[in-house]
């Protein structure tokens, strides 16, 4: 049996972010992770992932986000696996919250 996989979309995630104390985690290649990511967010490295499935927090609220969404699913699953209850998946990943957080051309 698989875990549950909660989502949690751009436009609600930014307006609950000021409100909660969110560990965000970033599985995009670290190439791309160096060249632009969300304020705060750390490289889910293999290194990184291992220690808090360790000695994590299982009950801190994470945030996973890839590119598009599809493999920050499976993050968001595996953690959720281990037992972590307050995961999310963003939807559209780190392309739709450029998209949400564009700035209007003027």
């Amino acid at each position: 049996m698989s875990a549950v996989i909660k989502s949690l979309n751009c436009e609600d995630f930014q307006a609950l972010r000021a409100s909660a104390d969110w560990m965000l985690l970033d599985c995009r290649n670290l190439t791309d992770y160096k060249a632009g990511h969300l304020d705060g967010a750390l490289h889910a490295h293999d290194g990184l992932v291992e220690s808090l499935v360790r000695k994590g927090d299982k009950q801190r609220t994470i945030l996973v986000y890839c590119y598009s969404g599809h493999r920050s699913e499976h993050l968001t699953e595996f953690l959720t696996g281990f037992g972590f209850d307050n995961v999310f998946n963003l939807v559209g990943g780190y392309t739709r919250w450029l998209e949400v957080n564009a700035q209007p051309v003027e």
